[in-house]
């Protein structure tokens, strides 16, 4: 079995590892446990996969949806490896078409989802299949799942112990609580080797704004981003089918998904979604994580996620295939409200219900970082960084003040009216406002009132907002989310603390003002890239497969910025394994070069090869002798199977020759051959 480097190539056509990979995939070859915790795009699945391809009998990969299995599937096959998947998703054929691979022992991946581990007989099966290795994809389900919904996830780790082989397990994003707990259900408290492969996503750009109308922000975002796959996740299922619909009034090709829909309506989203390039689905969270389409360009918030976790698992969707991505978030008090209240009135235990407020509040930091946002997403995480160049504050640095004084009259105000009321009604005692229920409750006598006259209305929900964000005020759900103040404000309140807040009076012109969205190449490439974008989708569309199976954006990119020339030039590039350059490498040239790249198969097979230059040497060699070395005998030619065979087993003596040209080819071109062949040594 050749080593991890060739079938890197051949199979999956790369000619290096990204950074990390090769150190897990030599650890779950060598048949260690393993925890690996790399960032979305950074390759995980590769870890597995190579991994299946070196090691005798056949991994089973347990993972959460069938629509991830279905393309991880496809794609493998693609490439021309055995893979299979057992689901209740499949056709009659398609499940027979894996049982007899199983029997016939070709079969080295089989998908499966959590849930088939219950039924009686499958323990029965993977005895009998020869099962070498588990591979647990999305391995943070274990945690986020297993408690509830799920439950067969927790079931994973009595398979290992049963089956008696090595378990890999993968995530994007797993906090210390959520590692904790993997080991511990998967591999019995017994910690595997780990390796956590960072979390950066560089390629991504980060942005958050406050809310100032929403629906026009987001319709503004995808207007400049017009014709590339996006992703906008919505709190509600109502919001997605109204933000759906706003996005095709204004001519986007767009659909709405949510839990609600009927099982058949998701999946034909999802096909589309993986199949037609510049798809927007509008979607609650239910939707993405089966999805593995790398060339995702863009991924909206209409509102915020509920951790930061959440929120980088969701974005972490855009961009897996390293091109520039571009995200944006919006926030505003109402969401922040939600959010508190959601985890207040959960059924969770206490000490749980602090843990999802701290993750409430990391995300909330981020929504209202003072500096480089990539700086402090990654710190959440335990890693360093310089700051990025590469998020809307690093862009445009916020203009920042002193705001300890108007924080601490919010406060006052706050303790004065005894914790029972929220912004609005702090606003107007703060600003002087003289309504019915100011006077009514006599707010209008309190030493607070009219204090704040120096800012308006908008940048007192302003100020309210980035004090919810910095946790010194929550609304309490049994004072119906009146705002009260945490032990994080006491400090600022009796005037041992200082605060510094953005200075944001959300002017409308300003959010109008649109990013600029990140090229994909530059613009003398760009036609190129379409056109090739065109072929593939020509080529997805009659094998009906989603587009980035037959390449993803980032090889087509590579292709229109190198413009390969020929099949050798042409297997060099980043995603074109021998399959596909054999099955899609000439469609492609044509499309670059202008005309089709006539070459023979059995030189096709040899491109990106040594022995392909090598077969190119004896052929020129061949031409000087073809009527002999006087130019007047009888024409004579080897076959370019010959030629091939030669380039590959490399003779270094006559008889060798003879056996493989037979005795007239050899008397006449021996000597030549001969001489290139011990000239590549």
């Amino acid at each position: 079995m050749p080593g991890p480097s060739p079938l890197l190539r051949d199979v999956f056509g790369f000619e290096a590892f990204r950074p990390g990979q090769e150190e897990i995939v030599d650890a779950v070859t060598a048949g260690e446990n393993v925890l690996a915790i790399m960032p979305t795009g950074g390759g995980k699945s590769l870890c597995f996969q190579l991994p299946a391809l070196l090691r005798e009998g056949v991994t089973v990969v347990i993972s959460p949806l069938i629509a991830l299995m279905r393309d991880q599937v496809r794609g493998l096959q693609e490439a021309g490896v055995e893979a299979g998947a057992l689901t209740s998703g499949n056709t009659q054929e398609e499940t027979d078409a894996v049982w007899a691979a199983l029997e016939a022992g070709r079969l080295k991946l089989l998908y499966m989802a959590p849930e088939r581990l219950a039924s009686g007989a499958a323990l029965g099966m993977l005895r009998r299949i020869g099962v070498s290795l588990i591979a647990v994809d999305e391995a943070h389900c274990v945690s986020q799942w297993g408690h509830d919904f799920r439950p067969d996830y927790l079931r994973i780790g009595d398979l290992r112990r049963a089956l008696d082989v090595p378990l890999a397990a993968f995530t994007a994003t797993a906090d210390a609580e959520t590692q904790d707990e993997i080991v511990q259900k998967l591999f019995d408290g017994v910690p595997p080797r780990s390796f956590l492969r960072g979390f950066d996503r560089p390629n991504i750009h980060l942005a958050f704004a406050a809310k100032d109308g929403p629906r026009r922000q987001i319709l503004d975002f995808a207007a400049a981003r017009r014709g590339r796959s996006g992703i906008v996740y919505c709190g509600t299922r109502a919001k997605t089918e109204a933000l759906a619909q706003a996005l095709r009034d204004e001519g986007h090709n767009a659909c709405h998904y949510h839990g609600g829909m009927e099982a058949g309506d998701r999946r034909t989203v999802e096909v589309r979604f993986a199949r037609e390039d510049g798809l927007i689905v509008v979607a609650t969270v239910a939707f993405g994580m089966g999805i593995d389409k790398p060339d995702i360009r863009w991924v909206a918030h209409a509102d915020l996620p509920k951790s930061i976790e959440a929120y980088y698992q969701e974005i972490g969707r855009a961009g897996r295939d390293g091109a520039p991505a571009e995200t944006l978030t919006l926030y505003g008090p109402d969401d922040i409200r939600l959010r508190r209240t959601q985890i207040d009135e959960g059924l969770a235990p206490p000490e749980r219900r602090a843990a999802d407020h701290a993750r409430l509040n990391a995300l909330l930091g981020l929504a209202e970082a003072l500096g480089c946002r990539r700086q402090a997403l990654l710190e959440y995480f335990g890693e360093a960084s310089e700051p990025c160049g590469n998020c809307d504050l690093c862009e445009t640095p916020p203009e920042l003040f002193d705001a300890t004084t108007p924080v601490r009259m919010a406060l006052s105000a706050i303790l004065r009216t005894e914790e029972w009321f929220g912004a609005g009604h702090l606003t107007d005692i703060l600003i002087g406002n003289q309504t019915d229920r100011i006077r009514e409750r006599g707010h209008d006598r309190l030493p607070t009132f009219g204090v704040g006259r120096d800012y308006d209305k908008r940048q007192w929900s302003a100020i309210f907002r980035q004090m919810m964000g910095r946790d010194l005020l929550r609304p309490d759900p049994e004072r119906h989310g009146a705002l009260r103040m945490t032990d994080t404000a006491l400090p600022i309140l009796r005037g041992e603390g200082n605060i510094t807040l953005r200075k944001d009076v959300l002017r409308r012109a300003a959010q109008e003002r649109r990013p600029a969205v990140k090229a994909l190449v530059s613009e003398e490439d760009a036609p190129l890239l379409s056109a090739l974008k065109a072929k593939r989708r020509a080529l997805a569309e009659a094998a009906k497969v989603p587009a980035y199976v037959i390449f993803p954006d980032r090889t087509l990119i590579e292709m229109a910025e190198t413009r390969p020339a020929n099949l050798d030039q042409m297997a060099r590039i980043n995603g074109v394994g021998a399959k596909k350059l054999e099955r899609y490498g000439a469609a492609f040239l044509e499309v670059i070069n202008g005309e089709a790249a006539q070459t023979h198969p059995a030189r096709r097979k040899l491109a990106g090869r040594e022995a392909g230059s090598l077969f190119d040497r004896l052929l020129e060699a061949q031409a000087g002798l073809a009527r002999g070395a006087g130019g007047i005998e009888k024409p004579l030619s080897c076959s370019a199977a010959q030629l091939a065979r030669l380039a590959q087993q490399r003779p270094t003596d006559e008889s060798a020759l003879v056996r493989l040209l037979g005795e007239r080819r050899a008397e006449r071109f021996g000597p030549a051959f001969l001489d290139v062949l011990r000239d590549a040594g």
